[in-house]
């Protein structure tokens, strides 16, 4: 048996539901759900990331190099993972997210509105 902690994140608590306050590591299905709980997680913050830093960061490269600082993205995120059980790191993407999101919008609509000098 592994204590459930209570301190879990927002999105760690929606995905590990269901477990209760103890882990057996001899029920399949709890076992189960405690590894599809990690992997969502794992996706929701690489999806996160990976969305923050094109909103936020990416600058056009040619495709090997983007191709490694998206693989040192997924390794990352294995670490943030784990930190994202009881840290909000997830939400912390989400709404960083968000607001660069609101911020690109905006930069392309006034860009759109400005009139064009010849």
């Amino acid at each position: 048996m592994i204590q459930v902690p209570n301190d879990l994140s927002f999105f760690a608590k929606l995905l590990f539901n269901g477990l209760g306050d103890e882990l057996n590591l001899n029920n399949d299905s709890e076992v189960a759900i405690a590894i599809r709980g990690v992997i969502f997680l794992y996706l929701i913050i690489l999806f996160l990331s990976i969305l923050t830093y094109k909103l936020g960061f990416a600058k056009q490269l040619p495709i090997l190099k983007s191709a490694i600082v998206y693989v040192v993205l997924a390794v990352g995120c294995m670490i943030l993972t784990f930190f994202g059980l009881s840290l909000p790191i997830a939400e912390g993407l989400l709404i960083s997210s968000v607001v660069l999101g609101i911020y690109r919008f905006r930069l392309h609509r006034e860009r759109k509105d400005r009139p064009q000098s010849e």
